[in-house]
């Protein structure tokens, strides 16, 4: 019976790392104003991946954060340190995310793979769209970039669209950051701890749960 009532509370730990993975994918903006949802919330105990063939992407900003929360128990503090990147309108073509929950009783691990837009001509589409990312791999075409902003005057005044700092991250107003007019990222690899976004279109969703052999975007 003990072993019962463990099992129970892993599995439901499980369900609730995987429900808001796909909420915050799928759903993230409904009923709320455009742009008003804010990096604060406290960051799950698992990184996920993410990979795109192209990220095209309007008012681009780079800055130095720290993303905080829990370990995978919900026990222990964490802090990671992230590269927040942020666009004020994006076009992501052929997006894949997957995170894998370790040692799930009775099953062992257990992925979750989603993927969206993968017609060109339908690509899955964002509006203030934030990422904080621990890894990236990608290549990358700037338009108009300043390099060495300080962070608090990422935003360019008069400039319609323009964006700076998510409210509510931890990022320090004089550090160093980075900003264009445009950005172009083809062949994407990353590791994030968090995505928000104002609105978040996908098209073509497709939500897969994997056991055994691990189902990962790379």
């Amino acid at each position: 019976m003990g072993s019962q009532v463990r099992g129970g509370t892993r599995w439901k730990r499980f369900a609730l790392v995987m429900v808001p993975s796909v909420a915050a994918t799928a759903a993230v903006g409904i009923g709320l104003a455009q742009g008003a949802l804010a990096a604060s919330f406290s960051v799950s105990g698992q990184s996920f991946k993410v990979s795109t063939d192209r990220l095209e992407g309007e008012n681009f900003v780079q800055y130095g954060s720290v993303a905080v929360g829990k370990d995978i128990e919900g026990e222990k503090d964490q802090a990671h340190a992230v590269a927040v990147s942020g666009f004020s309108d994006a076009k992501i073509t052929n997006m894949c995310q997957s995170v894998v929950t370790p040692k799930v009783p009775f099953l062992g691990n257990v992925s979750l793979k989603l993927s969206a837009g993968t017609d060109p001509e339908k690509p899955v589409v964002a509006t203030n769209l934030y990422l904080d990312v621990a890894e990236l791999d990608a290549d990358a075409d700037f338009e108009n970039i300043d390099i060495g902003v300080a962070a608090g005057s990422l935003q360019k005044k008069g400039k319609p669209g323009s964006i700076g700092i998510q409210p509510g991250t931890q990022a320090k107003k004089g550090g160093f950051a980075q900003r264009a007019d445009r950005a172009v990222l083809t062949k994407v690899k990353q590791t994030a701890w968090a995505t928000t976004a104002g609105t978040f279109k996908l098209t073509d969703l497709k939500l897969r749960l994997h056991t055994g052999d691990i189902e990962e975007c790379f």
